[in-house]
């Protein structure tokens, strides 16, 4: 069900286990209630996948999910003709001594649906919900793809040639991420609302680590939390997101850590760090240091 208010978007989303800043929290309120799509941007593993995931279960609805790529064109994102179904049809048709046209061809049930298309087209499984698009990672895409998106986010329609034109009924909630590895045309974010998502102050980053990683005891989630802030404030090539975050407290808990020192930090730092430049910096006395930073 839809929301009602930005507090009720807070809690609904809090109660899919996402701790969503109020700012978030109200682009999100805003994207549903105008039927915009939300352009998200951040630093990797901040959480803007998981939004798309809490917003699929806040509204009752599956997520589709169409993960970008260099290169990635329409039959890979929209559609394509099942070709070994058409030629059986058109075979059938012949031999039945029937004159075979566009209609014996270009079938729905020919059609192979990909996350675009199917964004448009009602849920069947989850009757009178609206659907959930995920566009991720839109910066790996090339910019002749951003052009192709430019009509679906417009007016949420699209144009088969062979088929027709498909229009939603109810427009799909549109979640478009991106790691900033290159700037997004403006004519694509002038379709969206827009929202950064940064890194999250302590307390909210403790409450999410204790909702995903709950076998690891609360003063280690504490511990690691501050150590990670710590590492954040660092010149690193890659700080930890929050998904490292929760990785290491479920690492530490696995190894049956149950408080933070030198050797459990140094036996893991793989699980935070993933660059070795950024690993080849911490010595003991470096982690011994952080430790002790963080505790202040």
């Amino acid at each position: 069900m839809q929301p009602a208010s930005i507090d009720d978007t807070l809690a609904q989303l809090t109660a899919q286990g996402y701790f969503a800043s109020r700012e978030l929290a109200t682009a999100l309120f805003l994207a549903l209630r105008m039927e915009r799509p939300l352009f998200v941007e951040g630093e990797p593993g901040v959480g803007k996948t998981e939004l798309a995931k809490a917003a699929a279960g806040l509204l009752g609805t599956s997520m589709l999910r169409l993960q970008c790529y260099e290169g990635l064109d329409t039959a890979s994102a929209l559609y394509e003709w099942d070709y070994p179904r058409q030629i059986m049809a058109l075979r059938l048709a012949e031999a039945a001594g029937e004159k075979p046209d566009s209609s014996t061809l270009y079938r729905s049930e020919f059609l192979l649906k990909r996350p675009l298309l199917q964004a448009l087209l009602p849920d069947e499984q989850h009757p009178g919900a609206r659907r959930v698009l995920l566009i991720d990672e839109i910066d790996r895409a090339d910019e002749p793809f951003e052009a192709f998106l430019l009509e679906l986010l417009s007016d949420f329609q699209v144009s088969i040639p062979e088929f027709g034109t498909v229009r939603a009924e109810h427009p799909p909630l549109v979640v478009m991420t991106s790691n900033r590895t290159r700037e997004v045309h403006d004519a694509l974010k002038r379709r969206c609302l827009y929202q950064w998502i940064g890194y999250p102050e302590r307390e909210r980053e403790l409450a999410i680590v204790a909702a995903r990683a709950p076998e690891t005891g609360e003063a280690l989630q504490r511990r690691a939390v501050d150590f990670v802030h710590r590492l954040r404030g660092m010149d690193l090539f890659k700080a930890p997101g929050i998904a490292e975050t929760i990785d290491w407290c479920r690492a530490l808990a696995a190894l049956t850590v149950t408080e933070l020192d030198p050797q459990s930090v140094q036996d893991t730092l793989g699980v935070l760090l993933k660059y070795q430049d950024d690993l080849a910096r911490f010595d003991p006395d470096e982690i011994r240091q952080c430790l002790a930073a963080a505790t202040e």
